[in-house]
């Protein structure tokens, strides 16, 4: 760690982040979030909404925003995630190295800084979709930093020192991490990434004190690894929730493919305080080939609902069973209570790479709506509300009679009809705003042999535009790879969507001023109409933004910041250098590098924050 730069600021700072009594941690937390002046987790809330009562910032005059400061973070790789504001004092961080900065906003002068010490050449090569890190944790007077290395640290948030670190995995074995963690309780929430080198998945929480061991749950295995109670722990099968039964993970793989099979967890966390249920998505199986894995792989690309204190699972929901297409389930789930089919729920809503949006009653795990938020969604029909399975068009599958095939054309290629990017919502309208690709894919399956510690995939892809709408049947001629859309979980319906160039990869905030704000691949960050998308705003950042747009509040003034930095999956070619993807197979990049290779015509490296406000 660098030493603190001004006693004076660190003592002031020192006042402001005095660290709470560890049992109300959480309380805390959550005491923070109801403040729109903060913004102290991932999505804004422990609900992930992302959204704000700010409305200083409306309709009206987001025209008149302008750029208020910017800080250079000094790293050229893709910066996912975005800063958290704790009691005024900025939190940011960057991809590999993983540097963490404490910025004073009223000077924009760094308060600590903390770079942690890695081996990039064991670290690097195992991060599959460029050195990405989703963002920070606070709690307990500490900032939890998740490390490329998978070492977990907890840092005084007053000073930066480091408190403790555990390790979370073994790069040497595949393993790495990207996520965002999350504080409940006493605990910090954490998981792991490395589905396409074999690793198996798992959610864990440490100690926020110790960073000791409190509980881990796997995604596959059997019942005490995953920690379901075959009797208690439920599925939506049949047209209910049932217990799940024994071994229910096992008896879907063949002999200990499970051991190796996916579901890592690198995505994003949600909790209800009430309900006492963190919830979160399960990654693709290993490996990418569907033949080399006979049956539904449990419990890869599911949703999960387990208790905070103990992790035993609540309820599991399984959305693509048997992945053939790399539909990676783990994007955020947001918490809204909504009437759904004339009676109220507590849901959980969550939009899949798959194509398919899903709303579930959080506390059973009741299916009540799943529909395509993306128009070219052709790899399946529709999703059986009875056995809660997808309808699979046999033309996209990848697998006939337990043969490998080259299958040409299924929507939403393996980016998915939206990646990692969260969405927002807003109370004011009831929709939800969605950052997505518009992509179609060829996928070739090859057989391939596990080594650990080397990549496990087995199929080669290539990327274009969707140029299709099969919900109406007509042909779309455009060549948009992305969209912003809004959609009522309600219903199933699209309320309007809005074509991008690119795929959208930044995280939306929506606000009490009728705005939402996202950013676009070529460095743009745009605020729309909440309820009818219009555009009303635009401003070119130094670089692509993958980042998430946040707002808070700062001396009586609504900023909006986000960091820019090209990269991440849909822009790996430029963030790793890779082939333009002119060759026959385009295999680099896992077959992104072609569809996105005139994005560097568009925006270049650098990672840096952009902060806005409306002129005094």
């Amino acid at each position: 760690m660098k030493p603190v730069k001004n006693w004076l600021l660190a003592s002031a700072v020192a006042t402001l982040l005095a660290a709470p009594v560890v049992s109300t941690a959480n309380n805390d937390v959550e005491k923070l979030t109801q403040d729109p002046a903060n913004w102290a987790t991932w999505g804004g809330d422990y609900a992930g909404t992302r959204y704000s009562k700010l409305s200083e910032i409306n309709t009206q005059n987001v025209k008149n925003l302008q750029p208020a400061w910017s800080f250079s973070t000094g790293v050229l790789r893709g910066h996912e995630g975005g800063p958290l504001i704790v009691n005024d004092v900025m939190f940011i961080h960057t991809p590999f190295p993983n540097t963490v900065y404490a910025i004073n906003q009223k000077t924009q002068s760094v308060i600590w800084e903390f770079t942690p010490t890695m081996d990039a050449d064991v670290t690097i090569p195992v991060m599959c979709c460029d050195t990405v890190n989703r963002g920070l944790a606070y709690g307990d007077g500490k900032i939890f930093l998740q490390q490329s290395d998978t070492v977990l640290t907890a840092l005084d948030a007053k000073t930066g020192k480091r408190v403790w670190s555990v390790q979370n995995g073994d790069p040497k074995l595949g393993m790495t991490n990207t996520n965002a963690p999350i504080v409940v309780k006493d605990k910090v929430i954490t998981g792991i990434s490395g589905g396409e080198f074999g690793v198996r998945g798992f959610l864990v929480a440490y100690d926020i004190r110790t960073g000791q061991l409190a509980w881990k749950g796997y995604s596959m295995g059997p019942d005490k690894d995953t920690l379901i109670d075959p009797k208690k722990s439920t599925a939506w099968k049949d047209g209910k929730v049932q217990p799940v039964g024994e071994n229910s993970s096992l008896s879907t793989w063949e002999g200990d493919q499970w051991k190796i099979g996916g579901g890592t967890t690198w995505g994003w966390y949600s909790y209800d305080p009430k309900l006492n249920l963190i919830y979160y998505g399960s990654g693709n199986p290993s490996t990418w080939n569907p033949t080399q894995r006979p049956g539904d792989n449990k419990w890869s690309m599911s949703l999960w609902a387990r208790d905070a204190d103990t992790g035993e699972v609540k309820w599991v929901y399984q959305m693509t069973p048997h992945d053939e297409w790399d539909y990676d389930g783990i994007n955020e789930t947001v918490l809204v209570d909504q009437e759904v089919k004339g009676k109220m729920h507590k849901t959980i809503v969550h939009f899949d790479r798959n194509g398919f949006g899903y709303t579930l009653d959080r506390e059973t795990g009741e299916l009540l709506v799943a529909e395509k938020f993306d128009k070219s969604v052709n790899w399946a029909s529709h999703v059986d509300m009875k056995s809660g399975r997808p309808e699979v068009v046999p033309e996209f599958s990848t697998e006939h009679n337990g043969e490998d095939v080259n299958t040409v054309g299924t929507c939403p290629a393996a980016l998915g009809a939206k990646n990692m990017a969260p969405v927002s919502y807003s109370p004011q309208t009831g929709l939800f705003y969605i950052s997505g690709n518009h992509l179609c894919m060829e996928y070739e399956p090859f057989e391939v042999s596990y080594t650990a510690g080397q990549p496990y995939v087995g199929a080669t892809l290539s990327m274009m535009p969707a140029g299709a709408d099969v919900l109406t049947g007509k042909k779309d001629d455009s060549t948009n790879l992305g969209q912003f859309t809004a959609y009522d979980a309600k219903t199933g319906k699209i309320a309007w969507s809005n074509k991008e160039q690119f795929s959208v990869w930044s995280g939306s905030v929506a606000t009490a001023g009728g705005v939402v704000f996202y950013g676009t691949l070529e460095g743009y960050l745009k605020a729309v109409d909440a309820k009818t998308g219009k555009e009303l705003y635009k401003f070119k950042t130094p670089s692509g933004i993958i980042g998430n747009v946040n707002t808070w509040e700062f001396e009586g003034t609504q900023y909006v910041g986000v960091l820019s930095g090209i990269g991440g999956w849909a822009g790996i070619g430029i963030a790793a250098g890779l082939d333009d993807g002119s060759n026959s197979t385009n295999s680099e990049g896992l077959g992104a590098v072609g569809a996105y290779r005139s994005l560097s015509s568009y925006t270049k490296l650098g990672g840096t924050l952009t902060v806005f406000a409306l002129p005094k």
